[in-house]
């Protein structure tokens, strides 16, 4: 007999929740949306960059109504994966309460980026790409597992 799963739920945590844990928060819910909900949080948040906003649009997924939040809002969920993506956050965030697994991999901060707006662009799409690359490699094969499993679905 198949049995039915719950989504597994994934934090993503970065200092200022503005472009590395949105990217990987929308990257993840689009790309394994139907095994995975992922959130994003920051030790010190402030804004979604508009760089962000616009590096996710291009490849079709919509972060505009994202918004930047603090770990404390996630203080009483449980998650299977926190997921800290920089350096800064798994130094003052190395203890999450109510996660299973945690992760770390740092990317470079994208908003630190100067120059001209072609050239932050590219550096945001390479942030992206990097991420994009790690969620596959990290959860990629969670679909097959499932499938392997003989699990019919996932609970909502």
């Amino acid at each position: 007999m198949k049995q039915v799963i719950e989504k597994k739920r994934v934090l993503f945590i970065c200092t200022h929740n503005s472009s590395r844990s949105q990217m990987a928060e929308g990257l993840l819910n689009d790309l394994y949306g139907n095994y995975c909900e992922a959130y994003s949080a920051g030790t010190a948040p402030s804004n979604v960059n508009p760089y962000a906003i616009k590096v996710m649009k291009e490849i079709g997924i919509d972060i505009s109504n994202y918004r930047s939040k603090s770990i404390k809002e996630f203080r009483n969920m449980k998650f299977d994966y926190v997921v800290t993506v920089c350096d800064h956050a798994k130094e003052t965030c190395p203890f999450f309460l109510g996660a299973n697994n945690y992760i770390h991999s740092g990317f470079r901060d994208p908003s630190e980026f100067k120059g001209k707006e072609d050239d932050i662009i590219a550096e945001f799409r390479h942030v992206r790409g990097e991420i994009k690359e790690w969620i596959e490699k990290t959860f990629g094969d969670f679909d097959e597992r499932v499938k392997y499993e003989g699990y019919e679905g996932v609970a909502t």
